[in-house]
């Protein structure tokens, strides 16, 4: 993971992956995990999402991780909560009643730190890495949440237009890196109005992984 680049990101504000409202989709889309309240959903690459606050408010449970401490600090703020923070091993925790938000390099978390998870939303995390490192992640993410089920949101784009991120991660390669673990369901695929970014066109899929 380029370090340098994502803390640049946030220290200049050039956070456009950051969505201004929730995420429609997985208001539409949260039921097919079948969970329950108290449920613990695991958010990888978090940012300050308003998503977090809206799964709170849903009655869930939910742990983060986020490369950027600037990130995370602004997320608590506009959730009004004062955080406890610690220093697990190879990270710094930010936790408060039903959230628990970990800081660093997410390939440092370990699943004895992260804990029982019930379930994973992957809205920004896969189409955030290079191609050369996506193997890598899901491995990991696999390994530490032991599979759980997962909301995943990924694009598909002429990568020749822009060079990303968010990356293009067409259906193939979302099915490679998963099909031995999970039974796969597309749930919905369509064309993003405007365009990504407002300029290029194209599709953003919702999978279900169980």
């Amino acid at each position: 993971m380029d370090v340098d680049f994502w803390h640049q990101k946030w220290k200049n504000n050039e956070i456009g992956f950051h969505l201004s409202e929730v995420n429609s989709l997985l208001v539409k889309y949260i039921g097919e995990l079948s969970l329950v309240k108290g449920n613990r959903i695991f958010v990888p690459l978090c940012g300050k999402t308003l998503d977090i606050a809206w799964l709170l408010s849903e009655g869930y449970c939910v742990v983060g991780a986020e490369l950027s401490e600037d990130a995370i600090k602004q997320l608590f703020e506009k959730l009004d909560i004062e955080p406890q923070v610690s220093k697990p091993a190879g990270m710094t925790l930010y936790s408060a009643n039903g959230i628990d938000i970990f800081v660093g390099n997410i390939f440092d978390l370990s699943g004895e730190n992260l804990g029982v998870v019930d379930a994973i939303y992957d809205r920004a995390a896969l189409v955030a890495l290079p191609e050369a490192i996506r193997t890598q992640y899901t491995l990991h993410v696999l390994k530490i949440t032991l599979a759980a089920p997962q909301l995943l949101i990924s694009y598909e784009y002429n990568q020749n237009l822009m060079s990303g991120p968010p990356f293009s991660v067409c259906n193939e390669e979302v099915k490679q890196h998963y099909k031995d673990h999970y039974s796969l369901a597309l749930l919905e695929n369509m064309n993003i109005p405007d365009g990504l970014k407002g300029k290029y066109a194209a599709q953003e899929s919702v999978w279900l992984l169980k």
